[in-house]
């Protein structure tokens, strides 16, 4: 086969003979470029989808674990500011009692309310160290708690403070010597110079009589140490109390006694029942009072008002 070919510039021509087999060839090379084009493309494709396919997998999985981790994390915070909300709320709760209970303190101690202000936290300070760490900012909710659990310790400090000042208060209340021996009775016989009922003749008289109905109370006018607990010539079957700050006091004639020799009483405490023991005449209590090794007279103690 014979092809003409024509330039289009210069107008000339050439031509050249083809066989069969070249020509077959060559229409085989026009066809099979864009056959093998589209097998390569196709091929490719193939490969990159299953690739993103593989990809979009494994994102999925990291997704799915991320999810997870979150809601976890998501539940955690919840649960701690429910936590946090609940302890808020008891310290809340103690600083109201706290405030309440040195309120009412303060006004059963008859202290200074402006000394004792639980409304307001009590002044600290010092100097500025000379090392400062590095800032830090907590969260709102710990900021209240932090706040909270100060005002709670500045308030149980004062409160410290006002029970040792109310618990020395009461110790020396209760040394203190004051008050009748009996809370019912009369007085038979006064302090000082007397006509002895057994003999007739005047003489002195170290303490005071309350006569009353056998078996009466008798109480301990303070607090202290029985030193005796007896029978003791005259006085029948007698009670001695060292109170300290050098006051002691008798008490005799019981009927029994309700307590011995070491034991510690209380203020206000029965310490026998009224009696006829000894040298007495009738049912009574013969009380004296001792100031640093002398006797004196009860009266100032009897009718002196208790702190």
């Amino acid at each position: 086969m014979k092809f003409i070919i024509v330039d289009n510039r210069s107008g000339k021509s050439r031509s050249f003979a083809a066989s069969g087999w070249i020509l077959g060839l060559a229409i085989a090379g026009l066809v099979g470029i864009p056959v093998a084009a589209a097998w390569l493309s196709y091929r490719t494709g193939m490969g990159d989808a299953a690739m993103v396919t593989d990809m979009v997998g494994k994102w999925r999985h990291v997704l799915k674990d991320q999810g997870r981790e979150v809601a976890d994390a998501q539940r955690d915070a919840e649960a701690n500011l429910e936590a946090s909300a609940l302890k808020l709320a008891q310290l809340q709760a103690r600083i109201t009692r706290l405030d309440a209970l040195g309120a009412r303190l303060t006004n059963m101690a008859n202290l200074d309310q402006g000394e004792f202000d639980f409304s307001q936290p009590p002044g600290l300070g010092g100097p500025e160290s000379a090392t400062e760490g590095a800032p830090y900012s907590p969260p709102d909710y710990m900021q209240q708690l932090s706040k909270l659990s100060k005002d709670i310790e500045s308030r149980e400090q004062q409160l410290s403070v006002l029970e040792t000042l109310l618990v020395n208060r009461k110790i020396k209340d209760d040394r203190f010597v004051a008050g009748r021996p009996v809370e019912k009775g009369w007085i038979s016989s006064r302090f000082g110079m007397r006509i002895d009922p057994f003999n007739g003749r005047r003489e002195f008289h170290p303490g005071i009589d309350f006569a009353g109905k056998l078996g009466t109370k008798v109480y301990a006018v303070a607090a202290g140490v029985v030193v005796f607990a007896g029978k003791y010539a005259g006085y029948g079957k007698m009670v001695e109390i060292n109170h300290g700050g050098g006051f002691v006091t008798r008490y005799g004639h019981h009927e029994k006694l309700l307590v011995k020799a070491g034991d510690i009483v209380k203020k206000g405490q029965v310490i026998g029942l009224m009696g006829s023991t000894g040298r007495s005449t009738g049912p009574h209590v013969h009380f004296e009072v001792y100031k640093n090794g002398r006797v004196v007279d009860p009266s100032a103690y009897i009718h002196r008002a208790s702190r």
